[in-house]
């Protein structure tokens, strides 16, 4: 794609790139990079930045690397990893040979920062954290120097080394950036660039004590891998300036440019990965695949498609400023997917048994029900009608308020590709009173292709044949935070009080029809009229288990009993 292809639709991440191409900044090079740490699963944020950094490199013919910014090794793993490069394939990007890791070059930055020592840019501190914040100032007032800013040259290098080797207990000293203490930007007031660390790293074992801070690897990892812009969310705004003074003062031959977006915050959910790691380890959820989290294997695992997501993050597009997306965006995205892919299914929720009186006992008909009305490629299937079919409780109302169009005493609906049937009685619990049975007669002749198929009746409803339905589970799933709680960041309320004790209703007793036997667990299928449904894992011989995925309608209604 040109240049002049991306202006009509340009947001201010492409602006910039093609204001560098056309001042020759960076050639025509465009080289991004999709950097998460791998201290935790990916979630729907982390999809907008891949969409961003991936879905730029392919606009531009460039490249983009997946690179783990692995510098804290107290919460990583080679698990998160695999995990990560999963949700990275599973969405659709490739990273082909550019895989890298920022402690690839652990000894090429210890090189860069002793050449700071040298140029007496950095010098190591023994002051404490505390004292540290205490040094550092306020936004009004400016920071004072630490009396060991001034320590020489010889000294601080041979402290450095001291540090690389383990001679000295953790906090005992710090690298600072020599850079101005007076700055208005904290950032700048003498950052620290490395700490010591007694812990063992998943990849380089034991052989460092001394771990570079984000804002020192960062902008020197972008520059050893030649990227050409580096996107960022807004809080590193801030550190750009620190950013910049990184790669100038270690004299790097590629000075990246780190340019800024709003990240991506989704209403009722939580998106802090210390939050998700606190709701699956006091078991408020099931694990990090749990469908009612916003993770990638949680939203897979609940049926939403890679291209849905795309489309959904492409729909956000690209914005300089904070702000909410409401779910009811995402659940657009989803449905408008899969009302294209997803097969039509018949699926009873709320099981209730009607008996057609007048249809011959034994008798099997065969009925032809359409897969997909928005793609006739998907063909048709074939399913049984029988005397004893289950139709939804909520179809049915005893004493039915006005405008009920479904079926109740002396009225009639149509079966969905079947027969119009009548309701001329209930069998009920003596003790409970409760209906276990409704009667019906039907009209032989109302069948596609009978004399009156075309007859018109206003309500149209749901059903499986008792004889071969097969026994289901049905998740349903609500908003994970109450819905007086848009996110679960930056409040005091503590996150196990704002969490929807009701986000998670199990439908035990559920009946569809038999041509899901075979299917595949993770196929998604809309059941008629209620909504889409993924199968599950948990799925057995005995008893498949779904999720619902969405409902019909843009919002979160319950699929309940009335």
């Amino acid at each position: 794609m040109t240049s002049s292809e991306h202006h009509s639709s340009a947001d201010f991440i492409r602006t910039k790139i093609l204001a560098d191409q056309e001042s020759q900044r960076f050639g025509q090079r465009v080289h991004t990079r999709f950097p998460p740490e791998p201290n935790g699963h990916l979630h729907i944020g982390h999809a907008k930045s891949m969409c961003l950094n991936f879905g730029i490199s392919q606009e531009f013919s460039g490249f983009c690397n997946l690179r783990l910014d692995d510098t804290n090794p107290t919460k990583e793993s080679m698990d998160y990893v695999q995990s990560i490069q999963d949700d990275v394939r599973w969405l659709g990007f490739d990273w082909t040979d550019r895989l890298y890791f920022a402690s690839d070059y652990f000894e090429r930055l210890y090189d860069y920062a002793v050449k700071l020592i040298q140029n007496n840019k950095a010098y190591v501190d023994s002051l404490t954290a505390e004292e540290i914040r205490d040094y550092r100032g306020t936004l009004t007032e400016p920071g004072k120097e630490s009396p060991d800013r001034q320590r020489s040259l010889d000294e601080n290098l041979e402290l450095f080394s001291k540090m690389r080797a383990g001679e000295f207990e953790e906090g005992a000293y710090i690298l600072r950036a020599k850079i101005d203490m007076a700055s208005p930007n904290i950032n700048m007031r003498d950052p620290a660039l490395y700490r010591i660390r007694h812990v063992t790293h998943y990849r380089t074992g034991d052989i460092w004590r001394i771990y570079p801070t984000y804002d020192f690897a960062h902008p020197l990892s972008d520059a050893l891998e030649g990227i050409t812009h580096s996107l960022c969310t807004l809080e590193f705004e801030d550190h750009r300036p620190l950013y910049d003074w990184v790669l100038r003062e270690c004299e790097v031959s590629c000075h990246s440019q780190q340019i800024e977006f709003a990240r991506l915050n989704l209403a009722h959910t939580v998106m802090s990965k210390r939050k998700l790691l606190q709701l699956v380890e006091e078991g408020h959820v099931n694990g990090w695949d749990d469908p009612r989290l916003p993770t990638l294997k949680g939203l897979r695992r609940r049926g939403y498609s890679p291209a849905a997501i795309r489309n959904f993050c492409d729909r956000v597009g690209v914005a300089k400023r904070d702000s909410v997306i409401e779910m009811g965006v995402l659940e657009h995205a989803i449905r408008e997917d899969l009302n294209r892919s997803a097969d039509r299914v018949m699926a009873v929720l709320h099981p209730v048994k009607v008996i057609i009186e007048n249809f011959p006992e034994g008798q099997i008909e065969e009925v032809e029900a359409v897969n997909n009305p928005e793609d006739a490629s998907r063909g048709t299937r074939q399913l049984s009608f029988s005397r004893e079919i289950y139709i939804d409780h909520d179809d049915f109302r005893e004493d039915p308020p006005k405008k009920y169009f479904r079926l109740s005493p002396g009225k009639e609906v149509r079966l969905k590709y079947g027969y119009i049937i009548c309701c001329v009685g209930v069998d009920k619990d003596e003790t409970t009173g409760e209906i276990t049975a409704i009667r019906c007669t039907y009209d032989s002749e109302t069948k596609r292709g009978g004399a009156q198929a075309g007859r018109k009746v206003k309500g149209t409803i749901h059903w499986v044949s008792v004889q071969d339905a097969l026994p289901a589970e049905v998740r349903v799933y609500e908003t994970l935070l109450l819905p007086s709680n848009l996110d679960a960041e930056g409040t005091s309320q503590g996150l196990e009080a704002k969490l929807n004790p009701d986000s998670l209703q199990v439908l035990e007793t559920c009946w569809v029809e038999p041509s899901l036997s075979d299917a595949t667990i993770g196929t998604s299928f809309q059941f008629e009229r209620q909504g889409y449904f993924c199968l599950d894992p948990d799925s057995h011989k005995q008893k498949l288990v779904f999720n619902r995925t969405v409902s019909l309608r843009d919002s979160w209604a319950k699929i309940e009993r009335k």
